[in-house]
């Protein structure tokens, strides 16, 4: 069984074919996210890329929002209507394969938990995704990245990609610390996974709970999607 998954991104929609081990099949593509990134446009270029692609038997799908039953609930970071929109039966549709759509820091959170004790993960690109595990079983649709944090900002206007372009990269690794900082004391995980595009900018040392994952991840997690 054969799976395509895709990680809709603020700036990019990564793809990939993996086997039923998760071994990948191509070299990951990577196209624009469209500009406006309303429902059609993004599904439009989903289907665009598909034809650079080997073939498949199912689709996974991480959006960076609240996804429920294959339906989008927030999409905070796109343009137009995405509240109410049935991605996953619209990807149905255009692939005429069974898909699965969930929050894209839930799948990356599936690609690398252990699956012991609680897990945090957190995403951090064109804005800040979060997902939580006990023990591997996930807590879907975890959006602290829009909860308040500092003089009126929330999570994600705190530490997205606007601010680290503002800022700059020292200001906003000081940043990203007092988010480590202040999830620490609230969930008492066991351990907290970093992913995302910006991950790799992060600096410095973390405290011993804390590892930094390949952005790679939201995409290999699509087969334990599967799993679940």
């Amino acid at each position: 069984m054969k799976t395509l998954a895709i990680d809709i991104g603020g700036s990019g929609i990564k793809l990939m074919v993996l086997d039923a081990d998760g071994t990948p099949l191509n070299e990951r593509l990577r196209v624009p996210t469209p500009r406006p990134a309303t429902p059609l446009a993004v599904v439009q270029a989903i289907g665009a890329a598909l034809a650079e692609l080997p073939a498949f038997e199912r689709v996974s799908v991480g959006f960076p929002g609240v996804v429920v039953d294959g339906v989008v609930f927030t999409g905070a970071n796109f343009d137009g209507d995405w509240v109410g929109f049935p991605l996953g039966p619209e990807l149905e549709a255009l692939t005429k394969r069974v898909v699965r759509v969930a929050n894209d820091a839930d799948v990356q959170g599936l690609g690398v938990v252990e699956g012991k004790g609680l897990e945090m993960v957190i995403t951090l690109g064109t804005g800040m995704g979060s997902a939580l595990f006990l023990d591997g079983r996930l807590v879907p649709n975890l959006e602290i990245g829009h909860h308040p944090l500092r003089r009126g900002h929330t999570y994600e206007q705190y530490v997205c990609d606007a601010e680290l372009v503002r800022i700059g990269k020292k200001k906003w690794n000081k940043r990203v610390r007092r988010v480590v900082d202040q999830l620490d004391p609230i969930f008492n995980y066991r351990l907290l996974y970093i992913g995302g595009g910006n991950a790799r900018k992060i600096e410095g040392d973390l405290p011993e709970n804390v590892r930094i994952v390949e952005n790679v991840a939201g995409i290999l997690g699509g087969i334990k999607l599967w799993r679940t």
